[in-house]
């Protein structure tokens, strides 16, 4: 069995004296591990980091057994981030949720997509907590646990939608929600629209929002929390005062 496919790193571990298990992020053949020789030179570390791109080609002998990779990086990769910890943090945390929730061997393009257009913003430090929350819904969107924005889930309105039932992952508008709002998620606007702009508060509504859909439908079926860099990288974000 071979294939070659661009990805991301997602986690690297050492294996034997020089090798390592790389957990990739591939473009059309989802999550997929893999043994790279030399994975623990020098000259390898670098690009074997989370959220690294590379080339990869894949070869194993039989379908089901962990085969070998030979990886090629793409650009800069983290080593770009270096002078930012909080996009370093940023970018590890979503390599830790992909790795999380993702099946092995499922394509999943959607999220490979969503991964990629992430790192890309984490260079824009206004931006990329916000694109951070799109990156989960779109995990969530591929998984097939998408959250329906598109309208009221009681009246069908479409607009002054400001809520999400928790149970449901529906929209809400604010007049049907008012009675039980205390029960309800509030929607950021960003989520709705990319013309909407950021309101204060809006980014930790945002991670709270996708955080309560993970754990529900994603990690809490697999017997999982949330991946502690994910906590962690909350955590950042209120300190650094970008909530």
């Amino acid at each position: 069995m071979e294939w070659e496919d661009d990805a991301f790193v997602l986690t690297a571990r050492a294996h034997g004296e020089t090798g390592a298990i790389v957990e990739l992020l591939t473009e059309r053949h989802g999550k997929w591990a893999a043994h790279v020789a030399g994975g623990a030179s020098r000259r390898m570390r670098p690009f074997l980091q989370a959220g690294a791109k590379v080339g990869a080609k894949y070869r194993a002998r039989v379908a089901d057994q962990l085969g070998s990779a030979a990886l090629e990086p793409v650009g800069e990769g983290p080593s770009a981030l270096f002078d930012d910890p909080l996009a370093l943090a940023g970018l590890s945390a979503a390599a830790a949720v992909a790795a999380g929730a993702l099946v092995e061997r499922e394509p999943h393009p959607g999220a490979f997509h969503a991964f990629e257009a992430l790192v890309g913003a984490l260079v824009h430090p206004e931006i990329w907590p916000a694109v951070f929350v799109r990156f989960e819904a779109g995990l969530l969107q591929d998984l097939g646990f998408g959250l329906d924005l598109s309208k009221c889930a009681a009246t069908g309105v479409v607009d002054d939608l400001v809520y999400v039932s928790p149970r449901t992952g529906r929209a809400v508008s604010r007049e049907a929600g008012e009675p039980y709002k205390d029960r309800l998620l509030p929607l950021p606007g960003f989520l709705l629209s990319s013309q909407a702009g950021l309101a204060a508060g809006d980014v930790r509504a945002g991670l709270d929002l996708t955080a309560h859909f993970l754990e529900a439908f994603v990690f809490a079926p697999l017997n999982r929390p949330l991946p502690p860099a994910r906590l962690w990288l909350v955590d950042r974000l209120a300190d650094a005062g970008r909530l």
